[in-house]
């Protein structure tokens, strides 16, 4: 077995699926977040008592860090690692893992952002008018919409491979 076998073995090439799905939607939320943090921070300077609304609207972009955890878990479970059964992958089977892993991987890195920046959109909603909460909420929710689809497919695969 040589080094270029050793290193794209089916394991690892699971693994990097899993990585890829942790990482990738993790700094999309991330970086959704900061985009509606930021725009919190000057809303709150000015109008301490909007806090709650300002903190469902931030945390709207993070759940695609959780869709690409939950993705990054079971591909983990499946390949056999936490519950300690760890089987032999294929190529194949590992190769099946990792594009698996990319329809949340990518589109929860892409879909937090946009998601952040209409939500921090809505935080400018929420100054001038505190009572349309509900249509800065939806607003941003709608983007969700295609995260959601993303996890399913990903999940799905995983879950029937």
């Amino acid at each position: 077995m040589g080094i270029f076998d050793s290193i794209f073995s089916g394991q690892n090439l699971a693994m990097l699926g899993a990585a890829l799905a942790a990482i990738l939607a993790g700094i999309g939320s991330a970086r959704g977040v900061s985009i509606v943090g930021e725009a919190a921070a000057g809303l709150l300077t000015e109008d301490p008592s909007k806090f709650g609304k300002a903190l469902i609207l931030q945390a709207l972009p993070g759940t695609q860090g959780i869709y690409g955890l939950i993705t990054a878990f079971l591909i983990i479970f499946k390949a056999g690692i936490l519950n300690g059964t760890s089987a032999e992958l294929t190529v194949g089977q590992g190769a099946y893992f990792l594009v698996a892993a990319l329809p949340i991987a990518f589109v929860g890195l892409s879909s937090a952002v946009k998601q952040g920046k209409v939500a921090a959109s809505g935080i400018s909603l929420i100054a001038k008018r505190p009572d349309e909460v509900g249509k800065a909420i939806t607003s941003a929710a709608l983007v969700e919409t295609y995260a959601i689809f993303a996890v399913l497919v990903s999940m799905l695969l995983v879950l029937f491979a």
